[in-house]
């Protein structure tokens, strides 16, 4: 599902853990009366510890704090580190925790990335609370204030007030209220006046991100750049960029190589890379560490979120992206893009071709696995 457009946002995009981190911190530490957050990953460690003792501090300040985790995502949390943030005074709940008699449910995930701060701020993106985000994984997020805050908020509400283990097809956003465009003094750089909309999805029921991403790939007149972690497109979306590129568009993909957090997810994908690079399509393996992050562009439309694109994301989860439509936000986007190209291995035609033996039964393997685990849905 999605909300309307919206106009009159200050949207911030914030690439690498350097940028968001510290003003995702700064902000929490700021906040007045109220912090919800909305992860898939939280665990022990660098990051959880940091996490953990500022939103105590808030509780201190007498900041209401509501903490929804991903039972699966989570798991790593220890018991000490759930009692800790529980004793401090934060609200915490887990969504589909493991269950034998909703055992079918826990296939269905809380992927979404989601702090709102004061009802005036949200950040989203592909970030968690792991120290992988510290150094070794590069990803976006994005800083949010204005009327979309609303719909943000309005999408953690219904799930915080739904039953841990309710199936996700239930779920439907209430109508958010208002909420006023915030000020400039949170000494992030941003621009004014941008239109934006929230996008999201639960599950095979609801896929208005995928709907939304096959429009603005279908109707892109110059330009499509997606990048995304696990590359496992669905057949619809790989007709739609092979019949661009064959079109004459500029149709590239920014995806994961070294380091793969899920490389049977990563062998997957590359059984499509023939037929795609046949019509056109460029392909890049980031190189210096492995790309977490989800943003695309279609000419100067933008989408960044939690949503890979892939069969898991559309068919089962909870996901939730940011669109904008701005030409000067497309430009730092595609900025970005292409500083990332720069630092990626081209994957050409004649190279793939080369391929070893070993390579090609890899992809065989975990392609006809995926295959399988598709058509369970």
């Amino acid at each position: 599902m999605r909300e309307p457009w919206r106009d009159g946002n200050v949207l911030t995009l914030l690439p690498e853990a350097r940028r968001f981190l510290p003003a995702l911190f700064d902000a929490i530490e700021a906040a007045g009366h109220a912090i919800d957050i909305e992860l898939y990953a939280f665990e022990d460690g660098v990051l959880g510890e940091r996490m953990m003792a500022a939103l105590a501090r808030a509780v201190t300040r007498g900041v209401r704090v509501r903490l929804l985790l991903d039972a699966c995502g989570s798991w790593p949390l220890s018991t000490a580190s759930r009692r800790r943030l529980l004793e401090s005074g934060v609200m915490l709940r887990f969504f589909h925790p493991l269950s034998l008699r909703h055992l079918s449910r826990f296939i269905s995930r809380d992927h979404r990335k989601l702090v709102v701060v004061d009802e005036r701020l949200a950040f989203t993106g592909g970030f968690g609370m792991t120290d992988q985000f510290l150094n070794a994984w590069f990803d976006v997020a994005v800083a949010v204030q204005g009327p979309c805050v609303a719909d943000w908020q309005a999408l953690f509400e219904r799930v915080w007030h739904s039953r841990p283990v309710h199936s996700p097809r239930g779920l439907r956003p209430p109508r958010p209220a208002p909420v006023q465009p915030a000020g400039r003094g949170d000494g992030m750089s941003a621009l004014n006046g941008m239109r934006g909309r929230v996008v999201w999805g639960q599950g095979y029921r609801y896929q208005a991100i995928r709907r939304s991403l096959h429009h603005h790939v279908n109707t892109a007149k110059r330009r499509i750049w997606l990048c995304t972690p696990y590359f496992v497109p669905t057949r619809s979306l790989r007709r739609l960029l092979r019949r661009a590129a064959r079109q004459g568009l500029d149709v590239r993909l920014l995806l994961a190589a070294r380091d793969h957090d899920h490389p049977g997810v990563r062998y997957a994908g590359q059984r499509f890379y023939a037929h795609l690079l046949r019509d056109g399509v460029r392909i890049f393996e980031f190189q210096p560490a492995f790309i977490h992050a989800k943003f695309g562009l279609c000419d100067d439309w933008c989408t960044i979120g939690s949503c890979n694109f892939d069969h898991w994301s559309l068919q089962w989860n909870l996901e939730a992206n940011q669109e904008v439509e701005d030409p000067a936000f497309a430009g730092e986007l595609a900025a970005l893009f292409e500083h990332n190209f720069r630092q990626s291995r081209e994957v050409t035609l004649e190279q793939w071709q080369q391929r070893s033996r070993w390579q090609r039964l890899r992809e065989w393997c975990y392609g006809t696995l995926d295959a399988m685990i598709t058509r369970l849905r």
